[in-house]
């Protein structure tokens, strides 16, 4: 794979023809579909980290009042799924590819989630953001130090007593990314080890229970 193809889907304005295609998932019974289209990330399926790092956050946080970022949303399958099922979410979706946007906001209105959506132009997160959650799968490809300024930024975003959700291969650097993590928070953990993934939380804790 050369470098272009490597970075295609984070390339804020892509240029390739479009071949658009739906993707199938199912989460807590619900089967979901999406539109996909050339240069965003997994185009041919769900990726099987996004697929993951669904599954345990839809296990470890329950429906409530929450603010919730999706951080580098792609097509906006964790962002949609999780305003799906938990109603009580209010989620914002943030990315590069405009692209992959588009695509985000075409799902939304399929999904009839336009409403209880939103989705930015951002390469991290956006500016002024206070979230109680952020998910990410971040784009390893892009190197350490852009994945580690995501967490950076992440940390900074978070309520003081929000969390981080994130996806990693092993191969690519799970357990540096987990070091990475508890230099900027007050807690990890590594929730889920499967498939050549872990899933790691990190989260802050409010003073007073320190």
């Amino acid at each position: 794979m050369t470098d272009k193809k490597q970075v295609h889907y984070f390339a804020p304005r892509p240029h390739a023809g479009h071949d658009f295609k739906r993707v199938a998932g199912e989460w807590e019974g619900i089967s979901f579909s999406f539109l996909t289209d050339r240069d965003v990330f997994s185009r041919d399926r769900v990726d099987p980290g996004t697929g993951l790092l669904l599954e345990n956050v839809l296990k470890a946080e329950k429906d409530r009042p929450v603010r919730l970022l999706d951080l580098g949303t792609g097509i906006g399958i964790m962002a949609l799924v999780l305003a799906q099922l938990r109603p009580a979410f209010s989620v914002t979706g943030s990315d590069v590819n405009s692209r992959a946007l588009d695509l985000a906001r075409q799902n939304a209105r399929f999904l009839d989630l336009e409403k209880r959506t939103s989705f930015m132009e951002a390469d991290g997160v956006p500016a002024g953001g206070v979230y109680d959650l952020i998910v990410c799968n971040p784009p390893i490809r892009t190197g350490k130090d852009t994945v580690y300024r995501l967490f950076r930024e992440a940390e900074k975003a978070l309520a003081p007593d929000g969390a981080l959700y994130i996806v990693i291969r092993v191969k690519q650097g799970a357990r540096s990314a987990r070091e990475e993590l508890s230099g900027l928070f007050d807690r990890t953990d590594t929730l889920d080890r499967s498939g050549g993934y872990h899933v790691i939380k990190a989260w802050k804790v409010k003073e007073e229970s320190l």
